[in-house]
């Protein structure tokens, strides 16, 4: 689905991974789930570009549902994949995500997610074997020149990705517009986030950026300005 020029989103409301090109180039943003493999070369095609016209992926976070197909573009592509270095041993699956910052939960919206995620290859998500890391402030050498902003809480090395060519930040899980254990939607905090005040506290970095796009893991783009985004999930708080 195309967001505006240069921006794409694939995936779902559930689960999103983003395409960002500059010069007939893509950087993805987020691998989503093994099965949004189809979903990319579409969504390639549509722009008129191919997997040949990959150049990275950057990965907000290291859970398994970013994770998804970014295993197979590398080994078969030869695509770099990219994570904050905090993140490193959790997309390579050494550790495991606690069972820990639920929130309430409505059984609808959960069974709809794990659906969801069943469907789309989510029981069974590859690990990277290989990567490249990056540290706070990075800006990396790919299409977008996307800079990270560290944003630990959610995970350890997770990042927003602010890309100002498209006028977007990429917030991975440091914000959903659709809570997929309760289906609340609007900007809020993520669940299964692992320090809940030290990811609220983390959004300060984000303080002062002007970006049209405030873009989700999971949920509806967010077109209404990051500053309003923030604004939002600090009032629910």
């Amino acid at each position: 689905m195309k967001l505006a020029p240069s921006l794409h989103r694939i995936g779902s409301s559930l689960v999103n991974s983003y395409l960002v090109e500059e010069a007939g180039l893509v950087t993805i943003v987020d691998a989503g789930l093994p099965g949004n493999w189809g979903d990319l070369q579409a969504e390639l095609s549509a722009m008129g570009r191919s997997l040949d016209d990959v150049r990275a992926v950057v990965l907000t976070h290291g859970d398994t549902d970013h994770i998804g197909f970014a295993e197979r573009i590398r080994r078969e592509r030869g695509v770099p994949v990219y994570i904050h270095e905090l993140d490193v041993a959790r997309a390579r699956a050494e550790v495991k995500k606690p069972m820990s910052g639920w929130g309430p939960v409505k059984i609808g919206p959960l069974a709809g997610f794990l659906m969801y995620t069943a469907r789309k290859g989510g029981l069974r998500i590859p690990p990277v074997t290989e990567l490249v890391t990056f540290g706070d402030g990075a800006t990396l050498d790919v299409p977008g020149a996307p800079r990270a902003i560290h944003l630990p809480g959610h995970t350890p090395g997770s990042v927003a990705f602010h890309v100002p060519a498209v006028g977007a930040v990429f917030m991975g899980d440091a914000m959903t517009t659709r809570s997929v254990l309760t289906g609340e939607v609007g900007p809020r905090p993520a669940p299964f986030t692992l320090q809940p005040s030290e990811a609220m506290s983390s959004l300060a970095k984000l303080d002062g950026i002007e970006a049209a796009w405030a873009l989700p893991g999971h949920g509806e783009p967010w077109s209404g300005g990051l500053a309003e985004a923030l604004r939002q999930i600090r009032a629910v708080t």
